[in-house]
């Protein structure tokens, strides 16, 4: 996928609320093939950013 999201589970301690967005903010970066969207696309792509942050804060706290 993308060699800069890291695994974020961890036995010692949580991700922090900055590391699950990064990881959110480049998965979306590699999915939608914008590194910076456009200024008509910017509400979808921040959009996108919180809602993969919050499924993976959600999955995170689930699993861990």
């Amino acid at each position: 996928m993308c060699r800069s999201i890291k695994t974020l589970r961890r036995r010692d301690e949580k991700p922090t609320d900055q590391e699950i967005h990064d990881a959110a903010l480049q998965f979306v970066r590699k999915i939608s093939g914008y590194r910076v969207p456009s200024r008509a696309n910017t509400p979808a792509f921040e959009s996108a950013v919180r809602d993969v942050s919050a499924s993976s804060r959600r999955l995170l706290d689930a699993i861990a």
